[in-house]
C-alpha cells in the first residue's frame, strides 16, 4: 500500500476503526452518557451501577477499568472508610461523550425506526 493512498485511510490503526474499539462494548457509550447526562461527569460505582440497569458489578468494573486505561475517566479515591471510590470524566471522555450524546438524541428521535429494525441472529432483544 502506498503511503497516502485511499487503502491508508482504512488500515487497521485508522482514526474510524479506534473509534468503533471505544465501543467495542455496548456499556462504554452509556457509561459515557450516563456520567454526563444523570451525575455531571462524575459519580460512585455504586451510584452508577443503580443508574445502568443489567449491567453486572463485574462488567460495569471491567468497563470501568477499560475505560480508565483508555484515558476516557479517571478513578479517585476518598481516604475514608471504607474508601469511596468517585469515577470522572477526563477532557477527552468529554469530548467523546459529545457524539456519543448525538448518536443518543438521534436514537430518541428515530425510535420508530429503530423498532421497524429486523433482530439480528445475535441480538438479544
Amino acid at each position: 500500500m502506498d503511503r497516502g493512498s485511499a487503502d491508508e485511510a482504512w488500515r487497521e490503526d485508522c482514526a474510524p476503526r479506534r473509534v468503533l474499539d471505544l465501543f467495542a462494548t455496548k456499556w462504554t457509550s452509556m457509561v459515557l452518557h450516563t456520567l454526563q447526562a444523570r451525575h455531571g461527569g462524575a459519580a460512585r460505582t455504586g451510584v452508577l451501577q443503580r443508574s445502568l440497569p443489567g449491567i453486572s458489578k463485574k462488567m460495569l468494573t471491567q468497563t470501568l477499568r477499560d475505560m480508565e486505561a483508555s484515558g476516557l475517566l479517571t478513578r479517585h479515591v476518598a481516604g475514608t472508610v471504607p474508601p469511596a471510590v468517585e469515577y470522572r470524566l477526563t477532557a477527552l471522555g468529554h469530548r467523546f461523550v459529545e457524539p456519543v450524546e448525538l448518536l443518543y438524541a438521534w436514537g430518541r428521535t428515530n425510535a420508530d425506526a429503530l423498532d421497524a429494525l429486523k433482530p439480528r441472529p445475535t441480538s438479544r432483544r
